[in-house]
């Protein structure tokens, strides 16, 4: 039985994700943040068999709450948790890094690193009774290198990163792993306020050494890697699935 945070269209990486584990067999709770993403999930929810569509803002308790009980009373168990939301104010990703404003660097800190620990927290006794389970969450190469127009965003992956792996030492003993993916630049409705975005990508297909894009398939694919037993021994780690891309010097 798998969760699924952050849903917004039929472009997202977690709807690529949720679709290669329905496929594989998985049960699907598929979450979206707020009202106006509704008609984008609902429709993409009924194309999978045995899908629950549901409102899930990871930053409200009473949502988190909501969405585990919910699991909980349909399932009694939790096997696998998909972490896709960021989020950064618009603002603070057109100016400086030095201008960020407080606000905007507690918000981009909360939606995008806090909102995995509160998952984890709310995820742990209902994977406890599937016996262990799996914890995915997204990243970018933005964590360790500048990247343009990115800003507060990659300072929230850095520390998501980090929450990953304290994650994985706390969560550890009760068979529960924590992992993160570093896909390359997609096409996707949050990576749309990057500006530059369409340089980034040609950039990118430039230079990495499989000369070219990050596919959403590839990255639902190693996904599901990470989400089944040829992974039990890997915790802690952040994969790319960049076409070979942060290799690269220039």
């Amino acid at each position: 039985m798998a969760l699924v945070f952050g849903t917004a269209n039929k472009k997202s990486i977690a709807w690529a994700v949720a679709k290669r584990l329905s496929q594989s067999g998985a049960k699907i709770v598929l979450t979206y943040q707020d009202p106006r993403l509704e008609g984008n999930v609902l429709p993409l929810a009924a194309e999978l068999p045995d899908c629950i569509p549901c409102k899930c803002d990871l930053t409200v308790e009473e949502d988190v709450a909501a969405v585990f009980k919910l699991v909980e009373e349909k399932y009694g168990r939790l096997d696998i948790l998909i972490h896709s939301v960021a989020y950064a104010l618009r603002e603070d990703l057109d100016r400086r890094f030095l201008d960020t404003s407080q606000e905007g660097f507690r918000i981009a800190q909360t939606v995008s690193a806090y909102t995995l620990v509160a998952a984890a927290r709310g995820a742990l006794p209902l994977m406890e009774k599937a016996g262990g389970g799996s914890i995915l969450a997204m990243t970018y190469h933005g964590s360790e290198r500048v990247i343009p127009n990115y800003n507060v965003m990659g300072v929230s992956k850095a520390a998501l990163e980090a929450c990953v792996r304290y994650l994985a030492a706390d969560l550890g003993p009760m068979n529960i792993r924590v992992n993160a993916l570093s896909p390359g630049p997609l096409n996707t409705l949050a990576a749309r306020g990057i500006t530059g975005l369409l340089t980034m990508l040609k950039y990118f297909r430039e230079r990495a050494p499989l000369r070219r894009n990050t596919d959403l398939e590839e990255v639902a694919d190693t996904a599901l890697f990470f989400s089944s037993d040829l992974s039990r021994g890997i915790t802690g780690e952040v994969l790319y699935v960049d076409c070979g891309y942060h290799i690269t010097g220039m």
